[in-house]
């Protein structure tokens, strides 16, 4: 497999998932209290929406990379 074919299948991957999942979520650590030696830290999760056109252009690009390379072998 040439580098060409791996990068044509992480797209597809990563095209077909933000489709499924619509995004992908971070986990971030605040301080909520922060007073001499207390602290009290929170675990904040944030969801990121990906526009569905963003996922369709890396899904569609990853599938012309493996065609164009499939051509080219």
């Amino acid at each position: 497999m040439n580098k060409q074919s791996i990068l044509g299948i992480v797209m597809v991957i990563g095209g077909a998932a933000l489709l499924a999942y619509g995004g992908f979520t971070t986990t971030q650590r605040e301080n909520i209290i922060d007073v001499g030696p207390l602290k009290v830290q929170a675990d904040v999760k944030e969801h990121h929406r990906v526009p569905p056109l963003v996922s369709w252009a890396l899904l569609g690009g990853g599938l012309v990379i493996l065609v164009l390379g499939a051509r080219k072998n």
